[in-house]
């Protein structure tokens, strides 16, 4: 019988080199993580987004560093191959000392192998100090839910030149700083594109185009089921992979079978289609 071998980093990497798309969705409990780790999906999240799909909030910023480990360590010994990461969440590496503390729990205690912080050039230091430790780093630009009560809304970032530069430095910085893996999230296409193209590193997107290395989704909208879809308030880049599970008549296995069209789209680059990315408002295209 055939050994199946964990994801680490390095096969991320080789992965972005081959031309593979990495597929990439959250989970939360040891049912979908069995589910999703049999589909075929290569890397795993514990996102904070819990907050929001599990506990019924509307932001994510009471999340705790608890939280994140209790989640993860129902996911963590059910993946066999996938690579799993799991969110700082709001405030807990506000500095140097508490982000190595909160990653050491994260990877202890959860089963992590990589965590996610958010924020551009300023968290150089952070990733530097947690990376020269051993710990790998996943840096998400873009829309951050942490920071919602400064940006005001859930809405497109990067859209006018200045903050398009801004983020290419941003990626730039935190790269050289160490991180591992970069994940944008919900930006103009073009603008992934060119940061994948000058990036080290594998890019990972969400509303960020089909020009990055992967793309990543949260369980609960792939499946149609989170608060959001189900109040009709659906992210333009979120597609629902129940329907055509239902359609082709799957017998019993209709989530497995939904994740396992999720991945298969994203190897094949039929997801995102163009209507799943954000493009430059007319007025300021060149």
């Amino acid at each position: 019988m055939e050994t199946i071998k964990p994801l680490h980093v390095a096969e991320l990497r080789k992965m972005r080199e081959a031309g593979e798309k990495i597929a990439c969705l959250t989970a939360y409990d040891a049912s979908f993580a069995l589910l999703e780790d049999r589909a075929g999906v290569d890397v795993v999240l514990i996102g904070d987004s819990l907050g929001m799909v599990i506990h019924g909030g509307n932001t994510t910023t009471p999340v705790t560093v608890d939280d994140i480990v209790y989640h993860s360590k129902a996911v963590a010994p059910h993946l066999k191959r996938a690579f799993l990461i799991a969110d700082l969440p709001f405030l807990s590496y506000a500095t140097l000392d508490r982000a190595l503390d909160s990653s050491q729990r994260l990877m202890q205690q959860g089963g992590a192998k990589m965590v996610k912080l958010e924020g551009g050039r300023e968290q150089a230091s952070i990733v530097e100090y947690l990376s020269v430790r051993g710990v790998p780093v996943c840096a998400h630009l873009g829309l951050q839910p942490q920071f919602i009560h400064k940006m005001g809304a859930f809405k497109v970032q990067g859209r006018e030149d200045a903050a398009a530069e801004a983020m290419l430095h941003d990626a730039k910085v935190l790269a050289e700083a160490g991180a591992d893996l970069l994940l944008l999230e919900c930006i103009p296409a073009g603008l992934g594109a060119r940061i994948t193209a000058e990036s080290p590193v594998p890019v990972i997107g969400i509303g960020a185009g089909a020009g990055v290395d992967g793309q990543i989704l949260v369980l609960q909208d792939l499946l149609g089921i989170s608060p959001q879809v189900t109040l009709g308030r659906t992210p333009r880049f979120v597609k629902n992979y129940m329907p055509g599970a239902v359609a082709r008549g799957e017998k019993g296995g209709l989530i497995e079978a939904a994740i396992a069209d999720y991945v298969r789209e994203v190897k094949s680059g039929a997801y995102p289609a163009p209507e799943h990315c954000f493009d430059l408002p007319a007025s300021i295209k060149p």
